[in-house]
Order: C-alpha cells, then sequence, then structure tokens
C-alpha cells in the first residue's frame, strides 16, 4: 500500500509540481555515529536536524514535512555500503546525504551511479571523489586541494614557517590531504623533515611525537579527528614539544575543544567553517544552534546543515521525488548560508563559500586569515 501511494503522489507530482504531497519527504543519511569519528558524525547530525527544523517550519518540501531515514557507516566501507543499500532498496528514499569519511564515500559511488540516486557530502574533502565522472555525487564543501592553495602560502610566506613534518590518518583523507599541502609547500621552498601516517584509531601517539620533537621542525601538519586531535595536543604539550601545529580535521569542534582543555592554546588550523565569521546568515545559524544544542557549531554542524538545505531546494526545484529530476536540480544550486554563496560546478563541486585559517585562544575560535574559493583551479 505504501509504494502504491508513493508511485500516486509521484504522478501527482509530474502532473502539478505546486501539489501537496500526502507523504512525508524523507532523505537518506550516513554519517559514523559510532566509532572514532563519532563525535564528529553526531556534529553533521545535529546541524542537518537544525535546517530539517528550519525546513519544516517554512512549510517543508512540496508541501510536505521533510524526514530523515538515518544510518550509522561509522567511517566503515563495509558497513557505509549496507546502510546505502538499505536506505534505496528497502527505505526507497531519492537522495543520499553522506557518507563523511572520503573512504566509504567512494565505496557507495558506485552504488548510487548504478541504482541512479544522488549523493551528497558536506564533508568528505578526497579530491578524486569530484574528479571520478560520477553524474550523481555532489560535494558541498572544500576538496583537499583547495585548503592547500588557499593556505600554503600563508604558512610558508607569511608565518614563516620554513621546516614540516606531516603527520596524518592512515587513511584517504590523511594520505591525500598530506600529499596536497607537502607539493604545495615544497614549491614555495619548505622543507619536508619528515612525514609518518598513523592509524586512525590511535591514541597513544608518544611514540610518533617523541620522534617529531627530535626534529624539532617549524611546524607539525597534522590531520586528525576529533579523539586523535584531542590526544595530539595534550601529548604535545606533555612532550615539550616546540612546533607549531596546523590541524586539517576536527580541530575547533566543542568536544575537541573540551576534550583538549588548555592543550588546543595555540594551534593552527584550515577549516571551511568558523563560528566567528561575520554575516547575518552566520550569525543566525550560530543563535539558532546554540539554542538547539548548548553549544557552538563545528565545520561538521554547518556541513550538515548547508549540505540539507542544498538537497531541500533541490527537491523543491524538481517538482518532485524522481531521483533523476533531483540530481539535475542540484546541478542548478545557488545557495545562500553561513558560509557563504554556494553554486555547484559541472562536475558536482561546490564553489562559492570561505575558507578560515584560525588560531585557538582559550577555547575561542580567531580567525587568522580568510579565502573565498569563488572559483575552481
Amino acid at each position: 500500500m505504501a509504494t502504491r501511494i508513493a508511485i500516486i503522489c509521484a504522478s501527482i507530482l509530474l502532473l502539478n509540481p505546486n501539489a501537496v504531497l500526502a507523504q512525508d519527504v524523507k532523505i537518506g543519511i550516513i554519517e559514523p555515529l559510532s566509532g572514532q569519528a563519532a563525535f564528529d558524525g553526531n556534529a553533521v547530525l545535529k546541524g542537518a536536524k537544525l535546517a530539517q527544523q528550519e525546513i519544516n517550519a517554512a512549510g517543508g518540501v512540496l508541501g510536505a514535512r521533510l524526514e530523515f531515514v538515518v544510518a550509522d557507516g561509522a567511517c566503515n566501507a563495509a558497513d557505509t555500503v549496507s546502510a546505502a543499500e538499505k536506505l534505496i532498496n528497502a527505505d526507497h528514499v531519492p537522495v543520499i546525504e553522506g557518507a563523511f569519511c572520503s573512504g566509504a564515500t567512494q565505496a557507495i559511488m558506485p552504488i548510487v551511479e548504478k541504482l541512479n540516486v544522488p549523493l551528497v557530502s558536506g564533508v568528505a574533502s578526497l579530491d578524486k571523489l569530484t574528479k571520478a565522472g560520477n553524474k550523481w555525487f555532489f560535494r558541498t564543501t572544500e576538496a583537499d586541494s583547495m585548503e592547500a592553495v588557499a593556505f600554503a602560502d600563508v604558512l610558508h610566506s607569511d608565518l614563516k614557517f620554513k621546516t614540516v613534518f606531516y603527520f596524518g590518518t592512515n587513511d584517504d583523507f590523511g594520505r591525500g590531504i598530506v600529499d596536497f599541502f607537502k607539493t604545495r609547500m615544497e614549491a614555495l621552498g619548505a622543507k619536508t623533515v619528515g612525514t609518518e601516517f598513523y592509524d586512525t584509531n590511535s591514541t597513544d601517539l608518544y611514540t610518533p611525537l617523541t620522534k617529531i620533537r627530535a626534529l624539532k621542525p617549524d611546524l607539525l601538519f597534522v590531520t586528525a579527528f576529533t579523539q586523535a586531535a584531542a590526544s595530539i595536543a595534550k601529548q604535545s604539550v606533555e612532550l615539550g614539544l616546540s612546533s607549531k601545529i596546523f590541524g586539517i580535521g576536527a580541530w575547533t569542534t566543542p568536544a575537541f575543544l573540551k576534550l583538549a582543555g588548555s592543550a588546543s592554546d595555540g594551534i593552527l588550523a584550515g577549516v571551511p567553517y568558523a563560528p566567528s565569521a561575520s554575516g547575518e546568515l552566520n550569525e543566525k545559524f550560530v543563535k539558532a544552534f546554540q539554542a538547539a544544542n548548548g553549544e557552538l557549531p563545528s565545520k561538521y554542524a554547518a556541513g550538515g546543515y548547508n549540505a540539507t538545505h542544498i538537497i531541500a531546494q533541490a527537491i523543491q526545484r524538481a517538482g518532485s521525488l524522481d531521483s533523476t529530476k533531483i540530481r539535475d536540480a542540484l546541478y542548478a544550486t545557488d545557495y545562500n548560508g553561513p558560509t557563504g554563496r554556494i553554486r555547484m560546478a559541472p562536475n558536482g563541486q561546490a564553489y562559492g563559500f570561505n575558507l578560515f585559517l584560525i588560531e585557538l585562544e582559550k577555547g575561542d575560535v580567531k580567525i587568522r586569515a580568510q579565502r573565498a574559493i569563488d572559483k575552481l583551479e
């Protein structure tokens, strides 16, 4: 019966895009709600839920309530594949948001392409995701190379970091962004004094940090999710590491700031969102997020918030729950949100937002530099 109703509703919409649906509009969401990235996956979900509340308060999508079907991918390829197959084949969602980690996202791209369901990521940053020629994948945030283009010159030329040790998570995210920054920094004249990758689940990192301390690089470049980032910050202080830390990943999240405490002071990070950024839309977002969650939003919360609004607007433009029409509408994205005006390139990569170089001071996120990604290189 439910399937028959869905078919009837879809048929009505094809005839009259302004018709009110007799059922909720469901989108699938896959995030790491368990495992080492659980803090950050739940932050994405908090941002998505705030967007959901705003959308429904404004009348919903196609006259119906927006609802989520949420699955835990745990940043694991196998779990994420199972989640995607269930969302598409059993729950019949017309679009999926996720799946946070680049490797997990990459694992389900062939599935959404084969089954013709759009996949929208507000977090996964591996460059090749939007360079794979998959017409069903969209990224509403930065690619790894954008961070390197935006901030390598600031780190080397302005802040005078001449020697760098690269310390990355042993996954597609860590290896990808280390490669981009290393290439960019070396081209500017910075010397690489070492590169090492650690298991994403590691929290005891004293041995590699002791090695780094002995090398005394000007800059320690680190990729990390919340738990590992907090461990690295605290253990670096315990060991008396003299190098400045520049992080990509979860270096500004409320959970990181709480876990790291005073060990976060002085850390630099490159992020696609800063709660202290100016602008009426960001001020509104911060106020609403704090009221709903009792904390400042992180880049992951902003990622979930933006992606959900972008998907909802695409469904509204499509005037249909037909996945192909939603996909085509996603290419026409022109969304104003807390991170700027987001549009979509033909390869599914967003542009128009801002990137921020921040420094942490006593739990506050201070913006030291800002770059607008108003075009794609």
